[in-house]
């Protein structure tokens, strides 16, 4: 294949980008996400992308899911704002969009039927970019024409299966990553390949690679986290390419400050999310230092 224009993600590229508070700012400032998540037995996606996005940054964060979870998010997460589904088991239906500067969708949500009409509906009716993941990435796979609505630089973050679904199979990894590129370039959209060394395809055809996170995180949920990191970067006016270097980066650092505790066996999405924080903080110390050189 061409050679093809990558980066390395680095701590210090994370320490640029990464925007001061104004002591002065208040919840508005930050963004109002809504997540479209889970469904019956699934809904600790929608609880882990949802501590993910509030622990990131997020100035205020909906959640729509079916009625089944309306217990289990609102006293998990008592800081979310939480709009039910009229159906109990699944997500059916939508809401009123046009108040969030920014939409995550596909964590947990299952590909009914019913579901895939509400995607549709969805997709339709938001006009910005927006992170879409897990089921909504299997849907979307199976209706190609609807790229002809998703929003240019929306942000796909597939795992491997997903991405076969989505792209197509490949031999090697050099195969991958045009087949990445190709589609990122097409359809004007970013793809955040998971997996070791996370790899990030731009529209203009740039890849970046990341450089944190290990073995412990291959576990379910830990997809779910970076939805909600990403969807929270999003809503804080970071570019969409910013978005996701940052997202990853910080993803990938957490798990590899909550590792240290846990080990890799034991290493929960849970203990990844609870370590955003130190990760923010290891960052804003490196910050500190280059400002002084």
């Amino acid at each position: 294949m061409e050679p093809y224009n990558q980066e390395k993600i680095t701590k210090d590229n994370i320490s640029l980008i990464l925007k001061k508070r104004n002591p002065f700012s208040h919840k508005g400032d930050f963004g109002k996400a809504i997540l479209f998540a889970g469904s019956y037995g699934k809904m600790g996606a929608a609880t882990l992308a949802a501590k993910a996005c509030l622990r990131a940054g997020v100035g205020l964060l909906t959640v729509y899911i079916p009625k089944c979870g309306f217990t289990i998010v609102q006293t998990s997460i008592p800081e979310a704002m939480v709009i039910c589904d009229k159906q109990k088991k699944m997500i059916t239906s939508t809401t009123a969009l046009n108040k969030y500067n920014v939409l995550g969708i596909g964590c947990g949500i299952g590909t009914a039927k019913k579901t895939t009409k509400a995607l549709k509906q969805i997709i339709r009716s938001f006009h910005k970019p927006m992170i879409i993941d897990a089921d909504a990435i299997t849907i979307i796979s199976k209706n190609k024409d609807w790229f002809q609505w998703i929003p240019a630089e929306s942000i796909f973050t597939p795992h491997l299966k997903e991405f076969e679904r989505l792209v197509g199979v490949s031999d090697n990894e050099n195969e991958r990553i045009k087949l990445q590129i190709d589609f990122s370039k097409r359809n004007k959209v970013y793809v955040v390949l998971k997996g070791h060394q996370t790899i990030i395809s731009c529209p203009n055809g740039k890849i970046y690679r990341n450089t944190t996170g290990n073995a412990g995180m291959a576990k379910g949920g830990s997809g779910d986290a970076l939805t909600g990191i990403l969807t929270a970067f999003l809503a804080q006016n970071y570019t969409p390419k910013n978005t996701c270097i940052l997202g990853v980066y910080i993803h990938g650092l957490a798990g590899d400050l909550a590792v240290q505790e846990t080990g890799e066996f034991s290493l929960l999405a849970s203990d990844v999310i609870k370590a955003i924080g130190r990760a923010f903080l290891e960052i804003i110390k490196n910050k500190q230092k280059i400002k002084m050189q």
